[in-house]
């Protein structure tokens, strides 16, 4: 059979599927709860229902099923193309485009939630999954707006479900190496830490495209679109190009901050900053001018976070981040043919007796020089989590079915919450303010020269207002804004 036929939907093949489905629902899909609160199913497997199985989506929901733990009883994506391989591989899953849908109809049949969508509809889709009850696995950044995350956070804990985010590095021995060192006292007090990357790899710094192709027929445009205003369609925007585009992404920074900045917030124990600073870079408009595009992510940045003392340190910690292949100045320690991180990221932690760094995901930490590496011996304090990243799913499948509270996750909201509003807040800063013509009739972003102070509590930059509009988002007509 040629793929294009594979691919195409059967109406003949979903009616068998929707009928043999409920017929096995006793033994297949019936979810846990309708056994009785804590009640444990014979098979004691967790049903999960996902949201954006293309992609990312595709390899979360097949990590889920191979932790021999989870069912996978139902698909959703706005895109047939994309989900095709996770139909075929869950064929007795039900398919839904729109995830509302699927949750109106079907949040009685299932346990827990996926979402592996763009950024601009993770919180919406992760929000109305948890008011219903449902455990939720969310894909980094865990959203799009600081507001967003916040609700995210306070909603785990009202509704009492087991979440975890996907910066799968979380569960890695590395981060639990790297605190073990650091409380061994190492390297001493870390005053400043330095994460960079390579990315983006996609188109940024760029303008919105004039061209208006039609819409692959496989595509809801307007599902996809969701939150976001209304915009013509644009090629090559789906399925990986929205990353570079504000009103859907949220850049490098929402793509490896999670990652990379992990380590430092569980070694330190970082929560919120305080301020935030940066510089980016600029595309040539024309042979004469620079400038920006203030619809797309900058193609490179250096932000500057200061957190306040934590437990873990004696003093504020400096966080330098920088993408768009931006590197720190490499360690005197370091060898000049040794590789600075992985080579094109990483994380460098500066203490006040030495220095550490790791690379993405906090793989290969390591001590600076070198040399301090070999022959060292470090008790072990924290457990490791079985599979490091890949047992990251498995965790959250465990915790899942044990029921909240009962198991230990290594990226749950309460903590993937605040970090990812610390990139969200960087992203203040890097993304913007209204742009002004100065006397020469150039674009300039006034705040961009500015440090700008952080009030947690009330969610907004004190001392330039213009950038407090991204700090939550209105959402386009038809879309009901987050509230708990």
């Amino acid at each position: 059979m040629k793929k294009e036929e594979e691919n195409k939907p059967n109406n003949n093949r979903r009616d068998f599927i929707k009928t043999g489905a409920m017929a096995a629902a006793a033994f297949m899909i019936v979810p846990r709860h309708v056994l009785g609160r804590g009640f444990v199913a014979p098979s004691d497997r967790l049903v999960v229902a996902g949201i954006g199985v293309g992609g990312k989506g595709q390899s979360d929901i097949a990590m889920f099923h191979k932790s021999g733990k989870a069912n996978i009883g139902f698909l959703c994506d706005v895109d047939t193309r994309r989900a095709a391989n996770s139909v075929n591989a869950f064929p007795k899953a039900k398919f839904y485009k729109d995830w509302r849908e699927m949750l109106d109809k079907e949040h009685k049949n299932f346990d827990a939630v996926s979402v592996s969508t763009p950024d601009h509809t993770h919180a919406i889709a992760a929000l109305a999954a948890m008011q219903l009850g449902k455990h939720v696995y969310v894909q980094k950044p865990l959203a799009h707006d600081i507001y967003e995350a916040r609700i995210l956070t306070e909603a785990a804990k009202k509704y009492k479900v087991v979440t975890q985010m996907g910066n799968q590095g979380a569960s890695n021995d590395g981060t639990r190496i790297l605190k073990e060192w650091h409380e061994a006292d190492l390297i001493g007090d870390v005053h400043t830490i330095y994460a960079w990357t390579d990315r983006p790899v996609w188109p940024q710094g760029i303008p919105w495209s004039t061209a208006k192709p039609e819409v692959p027929k496989e595509l809801d445009w307007d599902l996809w679109l969701g939150t976001a205003p209304y915009k013509n369609y644009v090629d090559k925007l789906v399925p990986f190009n929205w990353r570079g585009w504000w009103d859907y992404g949220t850049g490098a920074l929402g793509d490896m901050g999670c990652h990379l900045l992990e380590t430092p917030f569980s070694v330190l124990k970082l929560k919120y900053a305080k301020d935030v600073q940066c510089s980016v870079g600029s595309v040539y408009v024309d042979e004469f001018k620079r400038g920006y595009f203030p619809e797309s992510c900058p193609p490179s940045s250096h932000v500057t976070l200061t957190f306040p003392k934590t437990e873990k340190t004696l003093g504020d910690v400096t966080v330098h981040w920088m993408d768009g292949g931006i590197q720190p100045e490499r360690p005197a320690e370091l060898g000049p043919n040794e590789i600075f991180g992985d080579g094109g990221n990483g994380t460098l932690f500066i203490g006040t007796k030495g220095k550490m760094m790791c690379d993405t995901y906090g793989l290969n930490p390591r001590l600076l020089p070198l040399s301090k590496n070999e022959n060292l011996q470090v008790a072990q304090k924290y457990a490791r989590v079985e599979g490091g990243d890949a047992g990251h799913y498995k965790q959250w499948v465990e915790a899942a079915i044990a029921g909240y509270g009962k198991k230990e996750v290594s990226s749950g909201f309460e903590i993937a919450g605040p970090l990812t509003e610390a990139l969200l807040m960087a992203n203040l800063a890097i993304r913007g303010y209204d742009v002004v013509r100065d006397e020469l009739g150039e674009d300039v972003y006034p705040g961009r020269s500015a440090k700008l102070l952080w009030d947690n509590d009330a969610m907004r930059i004190t001392n330039f207002d213009e950038v407090n509009q991204f700090v939550k988002r209105d959402y386009r007509e038809g879309w009901k804004n987050l509230t708990l």
